[in-house]
């Protein structure tokens, strides 16, 4: 049975309809929180937005974007970022560079993740990025990204003694990363990047054999060379280890997460920090992969911008679960973003 981590910290939006006036504070508190923070992640598929202002122990949201580019869309056949991609990409990072300005933001950060780092022409793209919306892209190596994935979702872990194991399904890569919590504070064991994402992985088949008669041997076929990324990594991971803990945070894994709950529309205060069944995602991955894209679109929580890449990240996710066998999967619908956040706003003093 699905459950919610208990005392997991809610990422507060300002019209979040919170009761009650704050706490009354020094005027120094007050003027230091005034500042807001910015994050910019643009990943193989999407392009994310976040803007915060520190309160005391978190932070507060005041605005948000989020956007399907699929940036990395056909690299992996060519090497290289297509003209319509990199149109799609520049027009949602024009809108985060206007929300940026708009808001004020004191300190941002964006980042660029594996489509950027692949690509022969991804330097070619963060200049044209620079010139025409006035964002910096820092293209990141795939250790950064993991930790600031960890930074950004382990407050919803699964409490618990044991080493905890944090993925994160992309567009183009999956990061893997073991901890240790000492005290709440997370410490890297080991990490890995494989090559592997929902877009790469669906275009190694085809969307053509995802979606044809054969396509649970295309399924498969996905798995196995998810598992095979994967080989490397599980051979350094404990092997007697008690109490493990797993958390994802990535589409995919809210995506299955809200058809566990058949929730009518996506609701992230339903999803993030639930801690599901490992038995029933399993069972959810192998139904969305024995489905045609029509009744896959026909899922609320899916629907046809999904419908083509949850396949592939269900394939990955099963592949995860084989190599670390934790009876739950913890879902975090925060990441890269918050952790971006969380490291410009402990840089400035604030303790979070």
């Amino acid at each position: 049975m699905a459950q919610r981590v208990a005392g997991a910290p809610a990422l507060l939006h300002e019209n979040s309809g919170k009761s009650g006036p704050l706490p009354a504070k020094p005027p120094e508190w007050r003027h230091a929180h005034r500042h807001s923070y910015g994050a910019v992640d643009l990943g193989t598929n999407n392009c994310r937005l976040l803007i915060a202002r520190p309160v005391e122990g978190g932070f507060t949201v005041v605005d948000a974007f989020s956007r399907v580019v699929r940036l990395g869309e056909g690299l992996s056949q060519s090497g290289k970022l297509s003209d319509e991609a990199m149109d799609r990409a520049v027009a949602a990072l024009a809108i985060c560079g206007e929300k940026l300005r708009r808001r004020n933001v004191s300190l941002s950060r964006a980042v660029a993740t594996e489509a950027c780092r692949r690509a022969v022409n991804g330097r070619d793209f963060t200049d044209r990025v620079r010139e025409q919306t006035g964002i910096a892209l820092d293209i990141i190596a795939p250790q950064e990204e993991a930790r600031l994935a960890v930074l950004g979702c382990h407050k919803v872990l699964e409490p618990g003694d044991g080493p905890a194991l944090i993925f994160d399904i992309g567009g183009g890569s999956t990061e893997l990363v073991l901890i240790d919590q000492v005290d709440g504070v997370p410490k890297i064991r080991s990490w890995w990047s494989a090559p592997w994402g929902v877009v790469s992985l669906t275009e190694s088949e085809g969307r053509e054999a995802i979606d044809g008669k054969d396509r649970l041997a295309a399924y498969k076929r996905m798995r196995e060379r998810a598992r095979h990324s994967f080989t490397r990594f599980a051979e350094t991971l404990p092997k007697t280890a008690k109490d493990i803990r797993l958390l994802g945070t990535s589409g995919t894994v809210t995506t299955l997460a809200s058809v566990h709950l058949a929730l009518p529309s996506y609701d992230r205060r339903a999803v993030d920090g639930l801690h599901v069944p490992t038995a029933a995602m399993q069972n959810i991955s192998t139904m969305i992969a024995e489905m045609t894209y029509e009744e896959r679109s026909r899922l609320p929580c899916i629907g046809r911008d999904r419908a083509d890449l949850v396949v592939a990240g269900c394939a990955i996710l099963e592949a995860i679960l084989e190599i670390w066998p934790a009876p739950t999967l913890g879902v975090a619908d925060r990441g890269i973003r918050e952790g971006i956040l969380r490291s410009l706003m402990a840089r400035d003093g604030h303790q979070l």
